[in-house]
């Protein structure tokens, strides 16, 4: 067995097929070329060709995971790799991976080919309110982890949505604190957002005895008896004649009735008419105890028999 640390971009390996060397990393945009956003929104990195000539020749797992470590830190995170096409003696990591591992532009990195275990469950914690905003953040959250391989216990993630970014911080993995995201069936949760605050609910107030209303007294369509008339108003005809149009005094109108003021005394199945007005005709009572129904006298329209 023998093994060395990076000089000058060259490697070592040992004979049970580990792959551990360290490399001088370099942000994404430090990539030369055009643009590469598909490697800064995911969690892959850039090789040399030298890696990958290196590891077909070892006995590894596939796919190929790698453990970054920070040198001089020693913060870890885990990532896979996308293409192997970086100068020799670099590589190109995204940036939100290089802020994790306190990186800066050509640090040395210290990487090694590992195994992970298969993820079961992953718990994120959102870094603003804003991703409340999101209609459906685990239809989000399962596009954007497609870019990734791998997800560690404590790394914040930056993934990109509708223009915008959002960062998430991995609070917690199962099996392990690091973990494998490829073909698995893992199961999400979120935690509350930083910065969120529970809606507070305000207490109803307790009204004093002289707001509370009398139980079953409704007073929004009180009226005052003393100004509301019963049928004040006049009438007309249908063949236009002028003629009693104008409506019949009203007596016997008494102070008891009271719009809004609900009958105490009624009872459930039980139908009450109060009739508080007499009607007066000829200046005669007619609820007299003289009056007899149907009391006059008819006339016949057909001629008896006999008479002339």
């Amino acid at each position: 067995m023998f093994g060395g640390h990076f000089h000058g971009g060259m490697f070592q390996h040992d004979l049970q097929g580990s792959f551990k060397t360290t490399y001088r990393c370099y942000s994404v945009s430090m990539l030369p070329g055009n643009e590469r956003q598909d490697v800064e929104k995911g969690g892959k990195i850039i090789m040399p060709p030298s890696a990958l000539d290196k590891l077909t020749r070892l006995n590894i797992q596939y796919p190929m995971l790698f453990k970054l470590t920070n040198t001089r830190t020693k913060r870890e995170t885990h990532c896979g790799v996308l293409e192997f096409v970086a100068d020799e003696g670099r590589i190109y990591l995204p940036y939100w991976m290089m802020r994790n591992l306190l990186l800066e532009e050509g640090a040395l990195v210290g990487i090694e080919c590992i195994s992970l275990p298969v993820a079961t469950f992953t718990k994120f914690q959102p870094q603003s309110t804003d991703f409340l905003d999101i209609s459906n953040p685990k239809a989000v959250l399962e596009n954007a982890l497609r870019n990734f391989a791998c997800l560690s216990t404590g790394d914040i993630l930056a993934i990109k949505y509708n223009d915008r970014d959002y960062e998430l911080c991995v609070l917690e993995t199962k099996p392990g604190k690091a973990v494998s995201i490829i073909e698995c069936d893992m199961n999400v949760d979120f935690a509350p957002p930083v910065g969120y605050e529970e809606p507070t609910r305000n207490a109803p107030t307790a009204k004093t005895h002289e707001e509370e209303e009398e139980p079953g007294v409704d007073m929004t369509d009180y009226v005052d008896p003393n100004q509301f008339k019963i049928f004040s108003g006049s009438g007309n005809r249908l063949d236009g004649k002028i003629k009693n149009t104008e409506s019949a005094p009203i007596t016997g109108q008494t102070s008891e009735i009271k719009r809004g003021i609900p009958n105490y005394n009624y009872k459930k199945g039980k139908i009450t008419f109060i009739r508080t007005q007499k009607k007066i005709e000829n200046g005669a009572d007619m609820d007299n105890d003289d009056f007899e129904a149907f009391s006059g006298s008819g006339q016949s329209l057909r001629k008896t028999k006999g008479r002339k």
